[in-house]
């Protein structure tokens, strides 16, 4: 198979020769062999496990997104990845990582409703004068 992993401003990940991939997703752990029927699925911040036909075993840590596999190519999109080879690390990092930028986005949503309200309290004023 081949593996895409497309991140929004780059190219992560492109490798051809894959045996099978091991992906979380909102209903449990996926694996994909090139056999498996046509699919696509919604993923959760986990590690990615992908082998190479020649054996060697390899992590990614991947944050939320979406998979599609289409004969044999599989593409993900994500919004944030990182590779590494201890998973300890890969496991804090999604933890530190991707779970802080979701509570970053969540401040920042806040605080752009709250300018948006004022915005739009000023045009009131505005009008009513």
């Amino acid at each position: 198979m081949e593996l895409f992993i497309l991140l929004p401003f780059k190219v992560f990940l492109k490798i051809s020769g894959i045996q099978r991939i091991v992906v979380d997703t909102n209903m449990g752990s996926y694996g994909f062999l090139p056999q498996r029927l046509d699919c696509i699925a919604a993923l959760i911040p986990g590690i990615l496990t992908y082998e190479t036909q020649q054996g060697s075993i390899h992590y990614i840590a991947v944050d939320e997104g979406i998979l599609t596999k289409t004969e044999n190519k599989v593409q993900i999109s994500v919004r944030n990845a990182i590779a590494g080879a201890d998973l300890g690390k890969l496991r804090e990092a999604i933890e530190t990582e991707f779970k802080n930028l979701d509570e970053k986005e969540r401040e920042t949503r806040k605080s752009v409703a709250k300018l948006e309200t004022e915005f739009i309290q000023g045009i009131k004023k505005l009008r009513q004068t």
